[in-house]
């Protein structure tokens, strides 16, 4: 088995007068020259200076290894490293001084450099494999991915370095590259339950798929419209919005029910318009608010008017956005909100960009610093700039000042008292 100090350069080697504690000086020094020149060997290249150290016996130690006139304490001395190599190959025919300075370290010398290396081949490695994969995807797909710059994003976003540290990595950006090679014309849409023949849920979680949205430009998002961008849909059937009091046309709900419309319905929506102009529907991005407004209605009992309430349960697909803005086609005025958070500033952003006509309920700066508790210590440490809520940019800056996020349900009487009243309050 090769030593793992030296890949073997120890073999057939008397170490123990060269690893006598005496001459540890010498080691440490060139161990140093070692990694810092990325060179675990040191047989060749420039001397490398030491200092004589004061000690007799250490120089005495020395003195059959460093050739010349006789070692001085504190002198400078240079060793040429050809020289110390012919006089350590008495020892052993295979050894180094590298090899001697790593046993005498109890450590594998210029590590980092080797490291650096191996990751700058597997990078080169990648790279060669995305210039040979890339000329025989279909055209569209090549623009989409864009092969000048599809590295480069790869790079940015860490999956080189994944890739490198991966140990299939060239299967994984085969299949991925593979995966990419079937996505649809613009226009056209395929399931993505279809895009790994034979396999229908490789690309429900994962590298795999987190690989193929990096490829094409798309990570950071929602999975859902991250897919659909690119033509694919990801489920027809699982998500979407949950919804009380207001329902698409045609459909026949019983007063105050709640229901979860799937994104297969909300594509081409159209909704049931309202019982009388510049009547609310209240979006929001927690199950509990919806839930809330729907126990308090049961407690109003039968003769209260039902809630108009719409969740999204979380971050809002894209889809999800328009159809919601489709809400002001039919006539309804829409009030939009979430948590006091970036994922929540951002959510409203997104409602408020398919709904231009919306407005953020009880999402404003004063609203924010009446539930932000007194004293907060800034753990949570919010990284926001004003632009993050563009409807009130004092906002972001109250956020960050406080630095704790504040959350829907820590609204939730105001919450209620709204939706019961039937608009929208707050600053």
């Amino acid at each position: 088995m090769s030593c793992q100090l030296c890949s073997g350069a120890c073999a057939d080697t008397d170490l123990a007068p060269l690893l006598r504690p005496e001459l540890a000086w010498l080691w440490q020094a060139l161990a140093a020259t070692a990694d810092r020149r990325g060179d675990e060997h040191l047989t060749t290249g420039p001397a490398v200076t030491v200092t004589v150290p004061a000690d007799p016996a250490q120089r005495a130690a020395a003195a059959g290894l460093i050739r010349g006139r006789p070692l001085e304490p504190g002198q400078r001395r240079r060793i040429a490293l050809e020289e110390l190599t012919t006089a350590l190959a008495a020892r052993g025919p295979r050894i180094t001084p590298g090899a001697v300075a790593a046993h005498a370290c109890n450590r594998r010398l210029a590590e980092k450099a080797r490291s650096h290396a191996e990751k700058n081949a597997a990078a080169d490695r990648i790279r060669a494999r995305l210039d040979g994969f890339l000329p025989t995807l279909p055209g569209h797909v090549r623009e989409l991915l864009g092969p000048a710059t599809v590295f480069s994003r790869l790079r940015g976003l860490g999956w080189i370095t994944r890739l490198a540290n991966t140990q299939d990595a060239a299967e994984l950006l085969d299949q991925a590259l593979q995966v990419a090679s079937r996505l649809p014309l613009p226009g056209q849409r395929i399931d993505r339950r279809l895009l790994v023949p034979g396999d229908p849920h490789a690309l429900d979680a994962g590298a795999l798929p987190a690989l193929v949205l990096a490829l094409t430009g798309s990570p950071g998002s929602g999975a859902r419209s991250s897919w659909a961008r690119l033509g694919v849909d990801y489920d027809d059937l699982l998500g979407g919005l949950i919804v009380t009091g207001v329902h698409p046309t045609g459909w026949h709900i019983p007063a105050g029910a709640t229901v979860t419309i799937p994104p297969r319905e909300l594509a081409p929506i159209t909704w049931e318009p309202p019982p009388a102009t510049g009547e609310w529907v209240f979006v929001t991005e927690n199950p509990s608010v919806l839930a809330a407004a729907a126990n308090h209605h049961a407690l109003a009992g039968a003769t209260a008017e039902a809630p108009r309430v719409i969740c999204t349960a979380g971050t809002p697909s894209q889809l999800e956005c328009e159809a919601i803005g489709l809400l002001a086609d039919a006539g309804w005025r829409i009030a939009v909100r979430a948590d006091f958070d970036p994922a929540g500033l951002a959510h409203v952003r997104a409602l408020l960009a398919a709904a231009p006509d919306a407005i953020p309920w009880r999402m404003g700066a004063a609203d924010y610093l009446a539930a932000a508790p007194d004293g907060a210590d800034g753990a949570d440490t919010l990284r926001l700039q004003d632009t993050d809520s563009p409807w009130d940019p004092g906002l972001a800056s109250a956020m960050v000042q406080r630095s704790v996020p504040v959350y829907e349900e820590d609204l939730l009487p105001q919450l209620l008292g709204d939706i019961a009243g039937g608009a929208p309050g707050g600053s």
